[in-house]
């Protein structure tokens, strides 16, 4: 039977035969996930169930990029108790401090993640690696925490959604944009529990990155997973990360899919989602003259090199406005080493920008850019819900790099092009 990715994938991990949407199926996971917030439930299920080991040192992740560096004694007391596991149970791949990035950004540049894996994490980003062909989903901390035991877990088998993306994009238009028209066209439940495939010339054409931008916000738009075609340039990618063994995978000829959604990218504006759900979504023109006060560049979604180089080309010998708090957080330490070699961290600072450490920040409403009521932001970030980035009163606007860069500038939302 004619497979999708999906299916295509957890049959690789599972010994039931996959034969249709629904099915239950228990499989084997390649890597299992947590951070500073998730593992402290997590690691006190895994204690409850009487675990005593992790089921593979090599294929547990604990990263403590939401809060870090700790911003109060309740977070320093969650990485205190994630670490100590990780040192007990002598877990291979911990990180915080001057190793720790952003999650998302920080596995898929170590190597760990990568084509026909199944990853699971206590992070609904984790959708993140399906943009390197991965099965990657989100899960609750007692699911990751009987997986961190026995190195499995089931799934129901989604229906698969293909998404093909086409056309020639105009400049400032790009991954981001694209994940945001589609959300803004099926909303945010509109593919619940099911896989989003992404085909198409526009994919062909993407870079990893942005590969990685799209299948990030699948859980946006309810997806299980977001998952694109490992090709020759998905394995480049993986090579240079330091992985052997990743072969190229695409859907079956044939394959069933629930429905077909098509997005023309020809003559797309800059696309905006505005407050309080990321499908409220607009072109920018018509959400020109808003008045921002903060505008932050980074997460898992856009904090990678690509990204910042997208601001930078905008903010050189440029100035954000006055009134506007300019944040920069690059990803993972190796971005923002980059970012230094090439220049970019003096054309932001230059710029006026805050520059910080490579961590989630105000994404969640954490810390280093937290809005006060009133107060407006426009973020590359993944969720715009009301109050996310912290007072209930304050409102965010989800864009690409190049938008938030310029909208620094302008002191409003604005099309980079305007400038």
């Amino acid at each position: 039977m004619p497979k999708t990715l999906a299916e295509k994938i957890l049959q690789a991990h599972t010994e039931e035969t996959v034969k249709e949407a629904g099915q239950i199926v228990r499989c084997n996971v390649s890597m299992v996930l947590a951070n500073d917030i998730t593992a402290p439930l997590a690691i006190k299920s895994f204690r409850a169930m009487g675990a005593e080991q992790v089921f593979d040192k090599d294929k547990v992740a604990l990263v403590c990029d939401h809060f870090t560096p700790n911003k109060d004694i309740d977070s320093a007391e969650q990485v205190k108790l994630v670490r100590e596991f990780a040192h007990e149970k002598n877990v291979t791949h911990y990180y915080e401090g001057g190793e720790v990035g952003v999650e998302h950004a920080l596995l898929p540049e170590m190597g760990l993640v990568g084509p026909s894996d199944i990853v699971i994490g206590a992070d609904s980003h984790t959708c993140t690696y399906g943009g390197l062909g991965a099965f990657a989903t989100g899960m609750g901390s007692t699911d990751i925490a009987g997986a961190m035991a026995l190195g499995e877990t089931w799934f129901k088998v989604p229906p698969s959604i293909k998404v093909e993306i086409e056309g020639t994009p105009d400049q400032h238009v790009g991954a981001k944009d694209y994940i945001l028209n589609l959300i803004g066209n099926i909303g945010v439940s509109g593919a619940l529990y099911k896989a989003l495939e992404f085909s198409g010339s526009v994919v062909d054409d993407l870079s990893i990155e942005g590969r990685m931008t799209i299948a990030n916000m699948a859980i946006e738009a309810g997806g299980k997973v977001g998952l694109f075609p490992v090709d020759a340039k998905t394995l480049e990618y993986c090579t240079a990360a330091g992985r052997t063994g990743d072969v190229e995978l695409r859907a079956d000829e044939g394959a069933v899919y629930e429905r077909v959604v098509s997005i023309n990218v020809t003559g797309m504006k800059p696309q905006i989602a505005c407050p309080h759900l990321p499908d409220n979504v607009k072109p920018v023109d018509e959400v020109k003259n808003m008045k921002i006060h903060q505008s932050v560049i980074g997460s898992c979604t856009n904090g990678r090199i690509s990204d910042l180089r997208e601001a930078a080309a905008i903010l050189k010998g440029r100035k954000a406005d006055k009134n506007v708090r300019l944040i920069i957080l690059p990803a993972t330490p190796s971005i923002w080493k980059q970012a230094l070699k090439e220049g970019l961290l003096e054309i932001f600072m230059d710029a006026g920008a805050i520059v910080g450490p490579a961590t989630c920040g105000p994404c969640l409403g954490g810390h280093m850019g937290i809005l006060a009521g009133g107060e407006r932001s426009i973020a590359t970030t993944n969720r715009n819900f009301k109050g996310r980035m912290g007072s209930l009163q304050s409102e965010v606007f989800l864009s690409n790099p190049a938008v938030a860069a310029a909208s620094a500038i302008a002191g409003e939302i604005i099309d980079p092009s305007a400038l």
